[in-house]
């Protein structure tokens, strides 16, 4: 496609497949709502400057976003299916019920973005910030969580299905009434984390240091992962 098509297809919402717009200033093509969601296929959006446009409801299959910059962006209904958006940054974003499945989502910045019913599934998210995001019944599922930032995260009352949360941050996150299946928690931080009531026995605690223990106080957990536990605050179990 020529510039003048593809200018005229972002601002009119035509659909668009392989198109390179990769460290592309976008603000002014997409500023707008053009009446019917956009749709993106395939396409190279790495470095883009997304910033503040109207993406709502749109879709993004198998596309490069690496480090594109869509703070204060309108991704309200948004779905990300395939393709990568590595250290993409969404400070500040409208993503409400927004969808990302099977993205790399590693190192990307959430801070004061609202998520309210936003699910990912199956995303690879090492390293991501959600510090201070917005918004409740947000989702995570099948999701490698290494080393995230959660800290005040809020997922109390929900059923976590193959959550790799392993050395992450969950400084004062609300996991009360939470069931676990398939997880990992190993390495994790949870000074602070609000756990009554949580089923842990469906996680790899791994061992947990005596400063760790106090979180766990009104969760249940199995025989073995007590017997870890008590190991690792030097305590051994004899049968």
């Amino acid at each position: 496609m020529a510039v003048g098509e593809i200018e005229e297809a972002l601002r009119s919402g035509a659909p668009l497949e392989g198109v390179d717009l990769g460290d592309s200033d976008l603000r002014r093509l997409l500023g707008a709502d053009p009446g019917v969601p956009r749709v993106f296929s395939r396409c190279d959006l790495s470095g883009a400057d997304l910033r503040d446009t109207f993406l709502i409801e749109a879709e993004f299959t198998d596309c490069r976003l690496d480090g594109a910059r869509l703070e204060s962006a309108a991704l309200d209904g948004a779905r990300f299916t395939g393709g990568s958006a590595a250290g993409a940054v969404f400070t500040a974003a409208e993503a409400a019920d927004g969808r990302f499945t099977r993205v790399d989502l590693a190192n990307t910045q959430w801070s004061g973005t609202l998520l309210t019913g936003a699910a990912f599934t199956g995303c690879r998210l090492t390293g991501a910030n959600f510090g201070g995001c917005r918004g409740i019944d947000y989702t995570f599922a099948e999701c490698n969580l290494m080393l995230a930032r959660l800290k005040g995260i809020s997922m109390r009352g929900q059923t976590l299905r193959g959550l790799r949360m392993d050395e992450a941050d969950l400084t004062k996150a609300d996991l009360r009434e939470t069931v676990w299946y398939e997880s990992r928690l190993r390495g994790a931080v949870l000074a602070g984390a609000r756990m009554q009531g949580a089923d842990l026995r469906g996680a790899d605690l791994g061992e947990i240091d005596l400063a760790q223990v106090a979180p766990l106080s009104g969760a249940t957990i199995a025989p073995d992962q007590a017997t870890m536990l008590l190991s690792g605050v030097g305590i051994q179990v004899v049968e």
